[in-house]
């Protein structure tokens, strides 16, 4: 299996703007010039934004392991050198996606590739991962491609180390809005919406330190053991002389299959109705856990040599998980995603590729 053929790949990746905000058609277009003799189906949609968003699920032969990797990335923020510019130094591939997920998403390409004709894969890539995952809901309701594989399974490529993750969280994710009257502010005129969020707020901050305390909120099997609840206040561009006419908070809010989040979602209603405000809830899907004895986890551990283990964020194995029992593994750390200057480990995808390639043909014999 080339290195230079699998670093080449990611660069190219790499150098198409695939941002969640923006169009994933050029990114989709150059991974299908690269699924010869595979079938391949395409499934576009529009986002929330009006966005055109591609789907691609590319097949050989049927019941064989799944791989799945998303093509979006989050925005560059804070970036000390080009996003796009895929740069190889030290061993390292540089640029915006390189650990999450378009080295792992060209592993999963290449190991396809190498595989023995008789063999059989699937390749699921998705759009809207980073924010909706409304590419992976898309799938896992209308693909007759994969339905026809019947995957045995579903290798959710993320950066996990190539250590077996059997279980991470899901999340909900609450839109809070109060409203104002705009003026300019030294008039008196105006209604500043943001005081009319600020008792909502100290209630907010006191369910978040219950998260860390109530037993019940609690699972131990995931570390951090408590849930994530992270706010975020937007005036909209409000400028500072101006009284505020909308302000939002939106709210991450995610769990484990152990948690049950109704204690939450209510307290966020009713804190959100007794101060007046608007208040709505979108979810990212049930969240993904496997036994330590599912079939697929006790594979992937001797497939790997390494115990299985949760973590606390999520991926699209939220909602390809009805489709197939679904496991996260694949190259690079996830430290790296999302932050300035991200970069992947040329060693870490050529094992990662050689790894996925090792899994599909011992699931021949181990699921056949």
């Amino acid at each position: 299996m080339s290195l230079d053929r699998l670093v080449s790949l990611t660069a190219d990746l790499v150098r198409i703007d695939s941002r969640s905000s923006v169009s994933n058609l050029a990114i989709a277009e150059r991974i299908e010039a690269e699924m010869s003799g595979f079938e391949v189906e395409r499934t576009d949609y529009l986002d929330a934004a009006g966005v055109t968003k591609r789907l691609l699920v590319a097949r050989r032969g049927q019941g064989g392991l799944a791989f799945s990797a998303h093509m979006d990335t989050v925005p560059d923020i804070g970036w000390s050198r080009d996003p796009w510019a895929a740069s190889v130094e030290a061993g390292r591939l540089y640029g915006l996606g390189s650990t999450d997920m378009k080295g792992p998403l060209a592993a999963c390409i290449v190991a396809a590739q190498n595989l023995p004709m008789d063999v059989p894969v699937c390749l699921m890539f998705t759009a809207d991962e980073e924010t909706t995952k409304l590419g992976a809901k898309t799938m896992a309701e209308t693909s007759r491609l994969a339905r026809d594989f019947a995957p045995c399974g579903i290798v959710v490529a993320e950066p996990t180390e190539l250590m077996p993750v059997r279980g991470h969280r899901s999340h909900i994710e609450f839109t809070v809005i109060a409203r104002g009257v705009q003026a300019h502010s030294s008039t008196g005129q105006g209604v500043n919406a943001n005081w009319a969020l600020v008792e909502f707020l100290a209630e907010m901050k006191t369910l978040a330190s219950r998260l860390r305390t109530d037993p019940a909120l609690l699972d131990a099997a995931y570390e951090p053991p408590f849930s994530d609840f992270n706010p975020i206040i937007d005036n909209h561009g409000t400028a500072v002389n101006i009284s505020v006419p909308r302000a939002t908070v939106r709210i991450k809010y995610r769990f484990s299959a152990g948690i049950d989040p109704a204690t939450v979602i209510a307290v966020v209603q009713q804190s959100a109705a007794q101060y007046g405000l608007e208040c709505s809830l979108v979810t990212s899907g049930d969240p993904m856990e496997l036994a330590q004895t599912h079939p697929l986890i006790r594979f992937a551990r001797n497939i790997t040599g390494q115990a299985s283990t949760t973590v606390p964020f999520g991926t699209d194995a939220a909602m390809l998980q009805t489709l197939a029992p679904c496991i996260v593994l694949g190259p690079g750390n996830i430290a790296e995603a999302h932050k300035p200057d991200e970069s992947v480990a040329l060693d870490d995808l050529a094992a990662g590729a050689a790894l996925f390639a090792t899994m599909a043909k011992a699931a021949v014999t181990a699921f056949g």
